[in-house]
Order: structure tokens, then C-alpha cells, then sequence
């Protein structure tokens, strides 16, 4: 993966609900979240962790791998941070 490299990841908020994005730097990007920047939706729900993330080659890779993300339940989102976000992109390569 060059230096064009982007992150997909998920993250928990308030209330339990999930965020789910993308970023070239999810550690900043989460810190971002937590002081009120960024998405509308994590302002309201305030991040309180990040529950996993995976690296894919592309900005293109990475949305079309958080499209699919965000198409699963609650459930399964939460199975595939358990396992390894990681796993997930794999599993659609």
C-alpha cells in the first residue's frame, strides 16, 4: 500500500449506535470526531471508541467498502469488527 493508502473503520458513539467511515488516518480522524468536527452525526453522538478499521489500496476501495459496511446490521458489523475488520475487505477481494 503506497502513501494513497485509506482506512476504513467503525466507530462506537453514545447510545451504543456505530459510525461508520472512512479516513487516511483513523486516529485523527477519531480525534476530530470527539472534539465536535467532521460528520454531523458524530457531533450528536459523540465517539467513544473505535471498534475496528482495515486498510485498502484506494479512496474508490475504501467508499465502496464502506457502502457494503454500511448495508449489514447492527449485528453483523459488530461480528466483523470482532473478527477483524481486516477480514471483511478481504472477504469482497
Amino acid at each position: 500500500m503506497g502513501r494513497q493508502a485509506w482506512w476504513l473503520y467503525v466507530l462506537e458513539c453514545q447510545g451504543g449506535v456505530l459510525y461508520t467511515g472512512i479516513a487516511k488516518d483513523v486516529d485523527t480522524r477519531f480525534e476530530a470526531h470527539r472534539k465536535g468536527a467532521g460528520a454531523m452525526f458524530t457531533r450528536l453522538n459523540r465517539p467513544v471508541r473505535i471498534l475496528g478499521r482495515a486498510l485498502l489500496a484506494t479512496r474508490s476501495q475504501a467508499l465502496r467498502a464502506e457502502f457494503a459496511l454500511k448495508q449489514l446490521t447492527r449485528a453483523a458489523k459488530l461480528a466483523w469488527c470482532e473478527r477483524g475488520l481486516q477480514s471483511f475487505v478481504d472477504s469482497r477481494q
